[in-house]
């Protein structure tokens, strides 16, 4: 039996690039691939060329940053297919600016779209996968959320996309500890692929191989990693980040407490400080370097 046979997923943004490949490596997992996209006829393509190789989708193009709009699209999944057990929010969009010429409407449309985006569909399947777990039913759901390198680590020229990604990194870590008593794991990725967003700003580092060697930022690379997430065999994997590109696969470190320094019961004053941080910098660990610094 294929890993995600009988498994009916909801795949955001999945019109082009990561999302596509997600869509179509579920799909011949045996997964009912639900191929969600805001451009309709990006969505029915995916879906048509899924249909054609004998699998299991049906297109919708509602929109993800809605309760509203969001409940639509499990709607239409129920209704194609009976039930859920996976959504992966992958949609997203670029705003890059440097943080002092960005505009208000440049950091509300990508907090709208990451944030909102991650929030609404999960959020209602969340409550669905609760009160099934509360009747006695046996949940087996998952929830994968898209961070990224610019959200762990920062990126110059992407204030506003990196704070978005940064919140949900731990919007993750969140859901996953309120949601396993439910049967339900949320986990994030931070993939490296050949997307629009990445043939825009590094198109010679991440075109496709003349030579026929591996084609290291090819989508379907991370998909894979997509699919095992998806799968009943990853139901004891929680609460974590991955970073997945070409050949490579890493679980993220996460923020943890560090060096430090007690003043044995009284209160620091301003001037012993500065000494007592430098002292703790020495001793920490260095944070990985901001994308472009």
């Amino acid at each position: 039996m294929a890993s995600c046979s009988n498994r009916t997923v909801i795949v955001t943004g999945a019109g082009a690039g990561l999302g596509r490949a997600y869509a179509v490596e579920l799909a011949a997992a045996g997964a009912n691939v639900v191929v969600n996209d805001i451009r309709a006829e990006a969505a029915s393509e995916v879906a048509n060329e899924i249909l054609a190789k004998g699998g299991k989708a049906i297109a919708n193009s509602d929109d993800i940053t809605s309760i509203a709009t969001a409940q639509k699209i499990v709607d239409a999944a129920l209704a194609a297919f009976g039930e859920i057990h996976a959504v992966v929010n992958n949609a997203g969009i670029l705003r890059d600016r440097m943080f002092v010429t960005l505009t208000e409407d440049d950091w509300d449309q990508v907090m709208r779209v990451h944030l909102r985006g991650h929030f609404c569909l999960a959020n209602i399947l969340g409550r669905r996968w609760r009160e099934q777990s509360k009747a006695g039913q046996a949940v087996d759901a998952r929830i994968i959320n898209t961070t990224s390198g610019a959200g762990l680590q920062g990126s110059i020229g992407q204030s506003n996309y990196s704070a978005a990604k940064g919140g949900i990194a731990t919007l993750t870590l969140v859901q996953a500890a309120e949601m396993k008593r439910y049967g339900v794991t949320a986990n994030a990725l931070a993939p490296a692929a050949r997307t629009a967003m990445t043939l825009a700003g590094m198109p010679d580092k991440v075109k496709k191989p003349e030579d026929g060697s591996f084609d290291f930022y090819d989508p379907a690379n991370v998909a894979s990693l997509v699919v095992w997430l998806v799968s009943p065999d990853s139901r004891d994997v929680t609460g974590q980040v991955f970073e997945a590109e070409g050949d490579r696969i890493s679980v993220c470190d996460g923020w943890r407490s560090g060096p430090d320094a007690k003043k044995g019961g009284s209160r620091w004053t301003p001037e012993e400080i500065g000494p007592a941080v430098r002292d703790l910098m020495k001793q920490a660990v260095p944070a990985q370097k901001v994308w472009g610094s």
